[in-house]
């Protein structure tokens, strides 16, 4: 009788979604489900090809709760979750996965079963922005108690070891509870639950050609239900932003970083009187090359790490040396290094000083009140920083390109997320 029930709620909440939430409805028709073994399975997961319920689960949940958590997984495969991991730990992937949607779920007005993961702090944020915060504490992200929170306990119920972060990359997994199963490409679209009712074994995880082709297919399925629900007027902002996201990825800091600091040392037109032996009555243009005069300043209040400013410091180095760039580096925590500036010029290799002495608040007014100081204006200044702390009420007349490790944002100036 539990097992009638369970299926007939679980057809209830996908036809609810269908017609009140469309974009999440046609997401979630593509998902089959998959009754499985509560041996493995206490809540919910997907792989990406399925969705796999406990029935016992989905039997105490109400019919909106129901829909949540539908509309959840099937937005976790829509989202490229499982494919956008990469090199991240996945126990804390999955945490940040689940901080990024559940937050847009709550405000399309779903209703969140208990247990499900919110904070009002990482809201609008991308699950690359908030893993580093879960990372930095990653003592208190972990004993969070969620839909999917246990893939290493399940792990060590069969009697194995959980492998250590560096052996995981080749067990991809799904999100959380989620491990990936093999891919059937003829699988298709299911109205109910799969045939077998007994429930599924854990399936094994996906190959990554399987990944590579779930990758494009979901890619083509997300596209679908926006343009329908777009049609339709029933998608609201926070999904749309998210489908952009997914469909037109940001480049990562390292490309933008190369590219605003290459557009600043572009070659230059000189329109300078020629010499008067020439002979020419006219003024012609004249190619001209532009030595990049450029400010890097790093923050030492002790919100970046040691290993994050040499990585930063690493960076402006090698595409230093694709450019012509004078770069003189400076370092500021509520006042100037006093051991600073260091000044490296075009032919010289940026290095990191031996140490920086910081550790106190965060006051961006110094490095800007010292760049206006200097004989020239820099072309660019580049500032590297979690932006927690004190801004000059005027910006520089100067470009300013601010590296943001975290979530604050910036008064002025350009700002690349640190993912």
């Amino acid at each position: 009788m539990l097992k009638l029930d369970v299926e007939t709620k679980l057809a209830a909440a996908r036809t609810r979604l269908i017609i009140d939430k469309p974009f999440l409805g046609a997401l979630v028709l593509r998902l089959p489900l998959q009754p499985a073994r509560p041996d493995w399975c206490r809540t919910t997961f997907t792989d990406a090809r399925k969705l796999y319920y406990n029935a016992e689960y989905i039997g105490h949940l109400s019919l909106a709760e129901t829909q949540f958590v539908l509309a959840q997984e099937a937005l976790h495969c829509a989202l490229l979750h499982f494919a956008r991991r990469g090199h991240r730990v996945r126990h804390l992937w999955d945490l940040a996965c689940d901080f990024a949607i559940n937050p847009i779920l709550i405000h399309d007005g779903l209703t969140a079963p208990p247990g499900a993961l919110y904070s009002h702090e990482y809201e609008g944020m991308t699950a690359e922005e908030i893993y580093p915060l879960l990372k930095d504490n990653e003592n208190d992200s972990t004993n969070e108690e969620n839909l999917h929170d246990r893939p290493e306990e399940q792990q060590e119920g069969k009697g194995q070891e959980p492998p250590p972060p560096e052996q995981e990359q080749d067990d991809e997994q799904g999100q959380g509870q989620r491990p990936q199963t093999e891919t059937d490409d003829n699988a298709q679209p299911q109205d109910g639950v799969d045939e077998n009712q007994e429930g599924a074994h854990e399936p094994p995880p996906l190959s990554a050609q399987e990944r590579e082709t779930l990758e494009v297919q979901w890619k083509q399925r997300l596209a679908g239900a926006a343009q329908q629900a777009m049609q339709a007027g029933k998608l609201g902002g926070d999904l749309a932003r998210l489908v952009d996201y997914v469909l037109e990825p940001k480049l990562p800091w390292r490309m933008l970083l190369a590219h605003y600091m290459t557009a600043q040392a572009r070659d230059d037109y000189s329109y300078t009187r020629p010499s008067s032996r020439r002979g020419e009555p006219a003024i012609l243009p004249s190619l001209r090359s532009h030595q990049l005069e450029l400010v890097v300043a790093v923050d030492t209040s002790g919100s970046i790490s040691n290993e994050e400013m040499f990585e930063f410091v690493s960076e402006i180095d090698a595409i230093k040396g694709q450019l012509r760039a004078r770069v003189v580096l400076q370092a500021c925590d509520e006042r100037l290094c006093p051991d600073g500036p260091w000044t490296f010029e075009a032919w010289e290799p940026l290095m990191m000083p031996t140490a920086f002495m910081g550790g106190g608040g965060t006051d961006f007014r110094p490095v800007f009140e010292w760049v206006g100081t200097l004989d020239r204006e820099p072309d660019l200044v580049v500032y590297f920083t979690d932006a927690e702390g004190t801004f000059p009420k005027v910006p520089p007349h100067c470009p300013v390109i601010w590296l943001v490790k975290g979530k604050a944002q910036v008064p002025w100036g350009q700002r690349i997320q640190l993912n």
